[in-house]
């Protein structure tokens, strides 16, 4: 690494609007990263990780300014940038790679279209160079088929896919500085595997210095050389990778860590003697799609699946996107027909029931969702939700009432949550919300569907905590749907895992993991992050 680093915080500070908590959203802040240097700023939502990169960016929202220090770009203070300044340094010296590569690239135009936009905006290139230069850089990021992905539209490309587009256009210009921005976060463990991979090998190729934001310590383990750990805006502990995870020295770093799965599940009881809830057989889910203009083709989302989960119970299904595993969840909550095969909930086979019939079992069935924020309506106050459904079954309005200050309580928040709105509330106690209100119905079966892939490992922890929590005391099946093994290690007493719409292997989570039967799941346990770190075990010690 060259003694003189690419990126220079000194002492920042960052003012909040004058109506928040806190007077400060990022204060006396000194972080540094050097060439060809991976350094990894973690923290929970709120710490103020975003907002620092925001700031090196010349990218800070309306409402927050800094107030001190200096932010040098290879000595160039940012700070002092005008806005045509900022413009020349965005992608030629310094870029950004977004969470969400589905909201940070145009719908409207072509992926080849839109890296086009920023040689054409810092290039005297033509039109021919400039092309050249975008399958160049599509192959860098080893894109198959750069021919054809070059006039595709965000939307026609897998996740990992947009997310390897997005890379591109910030590296397409060689930058010194890259900051990314929880750039795994949404996509499964083969995929996140690939996008570091990536990140790593086009750093050391370009000599790029990278400030990496995430809250997952895997990652931190994957890649950082140094770390830097956040709280409530101010520096905690930063160091080297090995030295703060192995020997934190800060209480709230230990917590973190703490916080984190572990790869090695825990010795859980048998239940195979326990009443089933809910079972499958053959479940198949076919889609149809094509025109006028195009054959019709059939494309199968979950084929002849078949599992069960028992009363007490908690069965975990992972695989990478596209997996089949949210169709298979959906088929049981009937949220989406079956094409074939049987659903039997209450010795039952609900799977073609009509609308009319399926009313008694609605009740019976619920679903977490992952986006907690996206599942609570905005308008509705916390009473008003979780009375609903109850009152829609014909509990009387005081029942229904009591019933929701128990849950609240269940879920460990106060009853004056009750007259507030989903946005006053955090990420975690929203998903709280989410939870009180499946359970607000008495279901026998709950389904998770990523309930804590969005959070923060510390709130990841509480609210996995909480599930197990609920599961033991009202004796629920529960169905838990992840990417994250780590996830299921830690909740899941049986695991199913499923790729391209079939189950290729299932059995207890401990034995699963210690000796998986198919090369598929010996992929999916190689790929998680950090592996070789004995998270929750010795390093949480």
């Amino acid at each position: 690494m060259a003694d003189a680093p690419v990126l220079e915080i000194r002492n920042l500070g960052i003012s909040l609007p004058v109506d928040a908590e806190r007077k400060l959203a990022v204060e006396a802040l000194n972080v540094a990263v050097g060439q060809r240097e991976i350094v990894c700023l973690v923290g929970e939502s709120g710490s103020g990780k975003s907002v620092t990169a925001l700031a090196a960016m010349g990218l800070l929202p309306r409402g927050l300014k800094p107030v001190s220090g200096e932010i040098l770009l290879q000595g160039e203070d940012v700070l002092k940038a005008t806005p045509q300044r900022l413009r020349q340094l965005r992608c030629t010296r310094m870029s950004m790679i977004f969470q969400e590569p589905m909201t940070a690239l145009n719908p409207v135009l072509t992926c080849g279209e839109q890296i086009d936009e920023v040689l054409r905006a810092h290039t005297q290139l033509d039109a021919a160079e400039r092309r050249a230069r975008v399958l160049a850089i599509l192959r860098q990021v080893r894109i198959d088929d750069p021919e054809r992905v070059i006039g595709a539209y965000p939307h026609q490309l897998s996740g990992g896919q947009r997310q390897r587009i997005v890379i591109a256009m910030a590296l397409a210009l060689e930058p010194v500085l890259v900051i990314a921005d929880e750039p795994t976060t949404a996509l499964d463990v083969t995929t996140q595997a690939q996008i570091l991979t990536l990140i790593k090998d086009l750093q050391r190729q370009f000599g790029t210095g990278v400030l990496f934001i995430t809250h997952d310590f895997g990652v931190v383990a994957e890649i950082a050389h140094r770390v830097a750990v956040m709280r409530h805006g101010q520096l905690v502990e930063y160091g080297p990778t090995e030295e703060v995870l192995k020997r934190p020295r800060a209480d709230y770093t230990k917590m973190l860590i703490k916080a984190v799965p572990g790869m090695t599940p825990p010795a859980r009881g048998e239940a195979s003697s326990r009443p089933i809830v809910v079972s499958t057989t053959g479940l198949t889910k076919a889609y149809s799609e094509g025109g006028w203009l195009r054959k019709t083709r059939t494309i199968s989302a979950a084929r002849d699946v078949t599992l069960s989960v028992r009363r007490g119970e908690t069965l975990g299904i992972v695989g990478e996107s596209g997996a089949g595993k949210s169709t298979v969840a959906r088929c049981i909550a009937r949220l989406v027909d079956p094409s074939s095969g049987s659903v039997t909930l209450g010795g039952e086979d609900i799977a073609r029931l009509s609308h009319v019939r399926l009313v008694p079992f609605r009740r019976k069935v619920q679903v977490i969702f992952q986006d907690p924020y996206r599942s609570l309506n905005p308008r509705r106050t916390v009473r008003q939700s979780l009375v609903e459904g109850p009152m829609n079954y014909g509990l009387p309005r005081d029942e229904a009432l009591a019933r929701a200050k128990g849950l609240l309580k269940l879920v460990g928040l106060d009853e004056a949550a009750l007259d507030r709105y989903p946005h006053q509330f955090s990420g975690g106690q929203r998903q709280r919300i989410c939870i009180a209100r499946a359970l607000a119905m008495e279901p026998e079966l709950l389904i998770a569907d990523e309930p804590v892939s969005a959070l923060d490992v510390s709130v990841q922890a509480q609210v996995l905590d909480l599930i197990e929590d609920v599961r033991k005391r009202l004796d629920l099946a529960v169905l838990f749907i992840t990417h994250d093994l780590r996830v299921a290690a830690r909740v899941c007493d049986r695991v199913v895992v499923m790729r391209r719409g079939e189950v290729v292997e299932q059995g207890p989570t401990a034995e699963l993991f210690r000796a998986p039967k198919q090369d598929y799941t010996r992929q999916l346990l190689a790929a998680a992050p950090g592996r070789e770190w004995r998270f929750g075990e010795t390093a949480a010690s």
